[in-house]
C-alpha cells in the first residue's frame, strides 16, 4: 500500500526526521489560508498523486502557463492560484502512463534553500531478506537513470537484523554522500530514525529523493515516498487509515476485497489461475504464443464459488480483454469449484469474448462435466501449451 507525500512527511516528522512545514488542502478555497499559516517567503505547491515525476509532468487539460505538478510561489496569493490551477485536473507523468491521475489533494509547504541534492532509500532486499540502504550523490533524478548511466555513483548495502542499524551504517552513508562536519552526525541520526520507522511500520520502501543539504549546511528530507506491506496492515491501523482508494486501480481494489491477488496489465488475454507460480507460467506461455496477458490473477488455494465469480467479473470488466484463459491445476483448489464459479459468473455478466478452460487435478472430471453441461461456448484444452495456443488463435482471429 502506498501513501501520499504529505502523509509520508507526517510519518517522518513523528520519528524526528527533518522535513519542511506544510499543509494539505482538498479545496481551492482552502489554499490561501493554508499558505498564510506557513512562514514563506517561498512556498512550494505540490500535486499529490501516487506517482513520481510530478515536476516534469503535464496536465491533460492544457492551460496557459502550465508548469507541471510542482510549482514555486513567491506569495500567498500565487500559492493559492497554483493550487486552484491544479486541483481536479489530470496529471500525466512517466509513472502514471498516458491515462494520468486526477489531482484531488495539494500539499503546500515552506520553500528550502538547496545547496546539494542527494538520494537515499530503504528497501527490502529479496536476495538477502534484509533491509537495504541505497544512496547516491545524484539526487533529484530517477535512480533508474543513475543505475543505467553511472552505477558507480550508487552505494547499496544491507543491515544484519541481529545487530540492527548501527552508527557505522550512518557514517558509511555519510561518507558515500560526501557529507562533512555536523552533516555526518545528522546523517547517522537520520539513518537510525528511518530504519526504526521502516521496521516498526512494516514498510516495504522508504525513498527520500531528494535528501538535500540546505544553504545552512543541514540535512532535510525534501520529498518522500513510502510503501507498506499490505499483509501487515492488520497490525498497522494508523497506516491503513492513510489509504487513498481513489489512487488505486478499481479492478485491483475490487479484487482486494475478496482476497484475490490481482494486478492489471496492458494485454488482451485475461487470466484466471490458481497459484502464483502457475499464473506466472501462464502469462509467459501466452507471450510465447504471440499475445500479451491482461492481468495477473491468482484465485488461491481456498477460493469459493463466490470468489471465482467475482474474479471472472473483474476480468470481464476490463475493456482491453479480448479473450479469457482459465488454467486450474487442482490440488487444494477443486476443479468443480472453479467450474461452478465460471458458470455462475457467465450467467451474471454474460460472455462476449472467447473462453478457453484447462482443468486438471482434484475433481477434474466433475469440473469438466459442469462446464460441458452448462451450455457455455467454451473451448476445452488438454494442457497449458494447448490452452495458450487456442486462446491466442481465438483472439487473433
Amino acid at each position: 500500500m502506498n501513501i501520499h507525500e504529505y502523509q509520508a512527511k507526517a510519518l517522518l516528522r513523528s520519528f524526528g526526521a527533518p522535513v519542511s512545514d506544510g499543509k494539505v488542502i482538498f479545496k481551492a478555497d482552502e489554499a490561501k489560508t493554508a499558505a498564510s499559516e506557513l512562514d514563506g517567503p517561498l512556498w512550494v505547491v505540490k500535486a499529490q498523486i501516487h506517482a513520481g515525476g510530478r515536476g516534469k509532468g503535464k496536465f491533460k487539460e492544457a492551460s496557459a502557463g502550465d508548469k507541471g505538478g510542482v510549482r514555486i510561489a513567491k506569495s500567498v496569493e500565487e500559492a493559492a492560484d497554483h493550487a486552484s490551477a491544479m486541483l481536479g485536473r489530470t496529471l500525466v507523468t512517466h509513472q502514471t502512463g498516458p491515462a494520468g491521475k486526477q489531482v484531488g489533494r495539494i500539499y503546500i509547504e515552506d520553500g528550502s534553500d538547496i545547496a546539494r541534492e542527494l538520494y537515499l532509500a530503504l528497501l527490502v532486499d529479496r536476495q538477502t531478506s534484509r533491509i537495504s540502504f541505497v544512496c547516491s550523490t545524484e539526487g533529484g533524478v530517477d535512480i533508474e537513470e543513475v543505475a543505467a548511466s553511472t552505477p558507480e555513483k550508487i552505494l547499496s548495502f544491507s543491515v544484519d537484523p541481529v545487530t540492527g542499524v548501527q552508527p557505522f551504517h550512518g557514517r558509511r552513508v555519510a561518507f558515500a554522500l560526501g557529507l562533512e562536519g555536523k552533516q555526518v552526525k545528522q546523517c547517522v541520526d537520520l539513518i537510525g530514525k528511518l530504519y526504526k520507522l521502516f521496521v516498526e511500520k512494516d514498510a516495504e520502501m522508504v525513498e527520500i529523493n531528494p535528501l538535500i543539504v540546505t544553504e545552512e549546511g543541514d540535512l532535510k528530507c525534501l520529498d518522500a515516498k513510502m510503501g507498506f506491506d499490505s499483509n501487515a496492515l492488520y497490525r498497522q491501523a494508523d497506516i491503513a487509515s492513510l489509504r487513498d482508494e481513489s489512487e488505486e486501480d478499481p479492478k485491483e481494489l475490487a479484487a482486494s476485497k475478496f482476497d484475490l491477488n490481482y494486478i492489471a496489465l496492458d494485454g488482451e488475454i485475461g487470466c484466471m489461475v490458481n497459484g502464483a507460480g502457475l499464473a506466472m507460467a501462464t502469462m509467459d506461455i501466452i507471450k510465447l504464443h504471440g499475445a500479451e496477458p491482461a492481468n495477473f490473477l491468482d484465485v488461491g488455494g481456498g477460493a469459493t464459488t463466490e470468489k471465482v465469480t467475482e474474479a471472472f467479473k473483474i476480468i470481464t470488466s476490463d475493456a482491453n480483454v479480448k479473450g479469457i484463459l482459465v488454467n486450474i491445476f487442482g490440488g487444494i483448489m477443486r476443479c468443480d469449484v472453479i467450474a461452478e464459479g465460471v458458470v455462475e459468473a457467465v450467467k451474471q455478466v454474460g460472455l462476449t469474448v472467447p473462453l478457453v478452460v484447462r482443468l486438471e487435478g482434484t475433481n477434474v472430471e466433475k469440473g469438466k462435466e459442469i462446464i460441458n453441461t452448462s451450455g457455455l461456448n467454451v473451448i476445452a484444452a488438454d494442457d497449458l501449451s494447448d490452452a495458450a495456443a487456442k486462446i491466442v488463435k481465438a483472439v487473433k482471429g
